[in-house]
């Protein structure tokens, strides 16, 4: 018995041990598990607290993830490259681009697209290319030159244009200098009466003929620069059946008023000087609508777009005063008058019988290959994000201003972003792609062209355009045009940049900012005043065609001083770098002060985390033009069953919905990339809403919705454009049937192009709306 008994102690013993053993090895298996999930807890809700999505609903739990993807700007970018714009760069750049003229689709400008094209890839760019497109541009004839003359009644010359402009410093003694023309206005050598109709608006026609008796018809119209776009000038002389148009740029409109002081001694335009520029009203290329004018595009046989069919030609106001010395005709109204040494009168005949005008034209069309440059720094993360830098490098002449102080500042500024990318210190977030367009003043050729050649690739990846025309056309203050969701980056910009003018920094005003502010108010924001953009520069097809935020800037006069049209020697042979260096900017302070906001605004838009896009300036711009349209049109819409409060509700709804984005953009988890980009996707789609396949009532090329230009001048920006136009013809009575189904088909589409904005801010899986 004892031995049983301990044989089964010893086998109790050996299964107890046993079941010990197996209890210890679940218990450690046990506690590494436990001890695993702990782990995983802990890191998850205490070392990483923020790591839920955007949302607060679903976790989207990342592990690893790259610093660099959730990593903002490096704000020691920004000072480096505003210091480090130098103004004696600036002016050896300008230097350079001015010793000879440099029309487009000329050998001139396609020796600067070289020279601009060598000096991104000594840069350090990382792709550089010279994309050329055959164009319809147009020339005048310089062996018959175009000329405007005064004739006798036996047909003798009394007074007669110069057929160029005379020298005046020895930088406009140059070959390949083009005299005064307007592009593409048809040839012909005709005679006839001269009716002056001011700046020839059509406010000007509807006074004209609700005041006097005078019908333009069968008559030359003799009409001042300024106010609206030329071409718009000769389309409504036209339209009114005038045989001609003859231009010149009144004293009132690029002087003082005192002609004796003027270039070379001064900037104001001398008597001689002419104002060149195209009168086409187009979008790109006359004979590739809609399409590149690459090599294997389909050419039309005529421009599709309008084109003008009477012969057009610019003088000095030293000609004018000859013209209007010897109309005939009663005095004009005190609004119609300008400075020059002369009773202005309305004509419709001479003093002396028999007399005429004559306009002859040479002009002739043709086909050239014209040259964009392009020059790309490669996005570090977002590579397939651009942000557009442009300016075009096509001048009348030698364009010491228009556009060579925009080129020169580029320049500077590609070299400084280039040295920082070179050194391995930075490079950008997302692609910078910089822009040398090649035939900007023959309607915008070379960066249409170029926006219809990449369009469905630009549509999808650009994030912003931004423009430098004219860096300098006056020493006062900061002016900008611009789309409302790039405000925000203009101003951050300005107001890091020291302010250029030491008078206004004495007064304390320190930044470009605090002075554009007490030039340019915006009361009602209390910030500096930003104004839509017309279809005066290569901003337009980026907004027009693809629906990208765009921007222009420029350092130019005080308008409560000086009530001009234009800064004096716009488009003339006297646009030189010696008007720049000894007149305009002496120093080149104000060049690069432009290109120190220019720079800073393209760091932040390719650099920063979130894009720095502000969406309550875009429903505060579509509120304040809702208001406008309203008080101006109410009566007519109600009069034709339109509701005025539905375009008020959904005004208000989208700008409920941007407060809501707002606030979910502020609470977002920025340590997920995927939320960055989802966020980033939402406000790169919001402008893109408002572009329309089918284009504005009329303009099949003009797509955008809210913010292109007027159809009664090209170079003013419009709200609502295509109800504007509508309304206005109803108001005038044009066509009034044809005219108000035009109206509520587009207040339908412009209610939808809304609605669908807030869809674009609205909760990525929460956007259709409850019925």
């Amino acid at each position: 018995m004892e031995e049983f008994r301990s044989s089964t102690e010893d086998i109790y013993t050996r299964r107890r041990s046993s079941r010990d053993r197996r209890c210890l090895i679940i218990t450690i298996v046990v506690v590494v598990i436990a001890t695993f999930i702990i782990g995983i807890l802990i890191g998850r809700y205490a070392a990483c607290p923020d790591a839920k999505s955007a949302d607060g609903k679903t976790g989207l739990y990342l592990k690893d993830v790259p610093d660099r993807l959730v990593k903002d700007a490096d704000p020691e970018i920004e000072s480096l490259l505003i210091n480090g714009m130098k103004e004696e760069n600036v002016r050896a750049n300008l230097k350079m681009l001015t010793e000879k003229p440099h029309l487009g689709g000329t050998e001139g400008n396609y020796e600067l697209g070289r020279k601009l094209k060598t000096f991104w890839e000594d840069a350090g760019f990382d792709h550089v290319t010279l994309a050329p497109y055959k164009v319809l541009l147009s020339y005048p004839n310089m062996s018959n030159l175009n000329f405007v003359e005064l004739l006798d009644e036996n047909g003798a010359t009394i007074y007669k244009s110069n057929l160029t402009e005379p020298i005046l410093t020895p930088e406009e003694d140059k070959p390949d200098v083009v005299p005064p023309f307007n592009a593409y206005s048809p040839q012909g050598d005709i005679k006839g009466d001269l009716v002056y109709m001011n700046y020839g608006r059509h406010e000007d026609y509807q006074y004209l003929e609700s005041h006097t008796n005078i019908n333009v018809s069968g008559k030359i119209v003799l009409a001042r620069y300024g106010k609206i776009f030329r071409g718009d000038k000769v389309k409504q002389a036209e339209r009114r059946g005038a045989i001609g148009v003859i231009l010149f740029s009144d004293p009132a409109d690029i002087t003082t008023g005192n002609v004796s002081k003027v270039y070379p001694d001064d900037w104001w335009l001398p008597p001689s000087g002419a104002q060149r520029g195209s009168i086409y009203i187009g979008v790109g290329d006359p004979l590739t609508p809609g399409y590149p004018a690459i090599e294997t595009a389909y050419r039309k046989k005529d421009p599709e777009e309008w084109m003008p069919g009477i012969p057009c030609h610019p003088i000095g106001y030293g000609i004018a005063i000859h013209l209007m010395n010897a109309m005939g005709g009663d005095e004009v109204p005190i609004s119609w008058r300008g400075k020059m040494n002369t009773t202005y009168r309305y004509g419709d005949g001479f003093q002396k019988p028999g007399w005429k005008a004559r306009i002859f034209v040479s002009t002739k069309d043709t086909s050239v290959t014209t040259y964009n440059a392009i020059g790309v720094i490669r996005g570090s993360v977002e590579p397939d994000r651009y942000v557009l830098v442009g300016n075009h490098r096509d001048a009348w002449v030698f364009g010491a201003l228009d556009p060579s102080s925009g080129t020169a500042v580029m320049m500077e500024m590609s070299r400084v972003m280039g040295e920082l990318v070179k050194s391995g210190r930075w490079r950008p977030r997302r692609s910078i792609i910089f822009c040398s367009w090649g035939a900007e003043e023959y309607g915008l050729v070379g960066s249409i062209e170029w926006v219809e050649h990449y369009s469905k690739a630009l549509a999808a990846r650009a994030v912003a355009y931004l423009n430098v025309d004219i860096a300098v056309q006056g020493n006062s203050s900061l002016r900008a045009l611009g789309t409302p969701l790039i405000y925000r980056s203009l101003y951050e910009a300005t107001k890091k940049v020291p302010n250029p003018n030491d008078t206004e920094v004495a007064a304390g005003r320190k930044t470009v900012y605090d002075t554009w502010m007490k030039t340019y108010p915006w009361k009602k924001y209390d910030r500096p005043k930003v104004t839509l953009p017309g279809s005066g520069s290569d901003y337009a097809p980026f907004r027009d065609r693809i629906g990208i935020p765009c921007v222009d800037i420029r350092y130019t006069w005080d308008s409560s001083v000086y009530q001009l049209s234009a800064y004096p020697m716009y488009h003339s042979v006297y646009e030189t770098f010696y008007l720049v260096d000894n007149i305009m900017d002496i120093g080149f302070k104000y060049h690069t002060s432009v290109g120190r906001v220019w720079v800073d605004i393209a760091r932040n838009l390719a650099d920063s985390l979130i894009i720095p896009f502000n969406v309550s300036d875009y429903s505060d711009t579509l509120q304040d033009m809702t208001d406008s349209l309203i008080s101006k049109f109410e009566q007519i819409l109600t009069d034709n069953d339109i509701n005025p409060d539905l375009l008020r509700q959904v005004v208000a709804n989208f700008t409920e919905a941007t407060h809501v984005f707002e606030k979910y953009v502020q609470e977002a988890n920025k340590n997920d990339p995927y939320v960055i980009r989802k966020i980033n996707d939402q406000l790169m789609s919001l402008e893109r809403v408002f572009i329309e396949p089918t284009g504005l009532p009329g303009r099949k090329y003009k797509r955008n919705m809210v913010f292109t230009e007027s159809s009664l001048d090209s170079y003013s920006g419009s709200g609502f454009p295509g109800l504007s136009d509508a309304l206005t013809n109803i108001k005038e009575n044009k066509d009034v049937e044809n005219q108000i189904e035009i109206l509520k088909k587009h207040y339908s589409v412009i209610l939808y192009c809304i609605q669908s904005a807030s869809s674009i801010l609205r909760e990525v899986d929460n956007f259709i709306v409850d019925y």
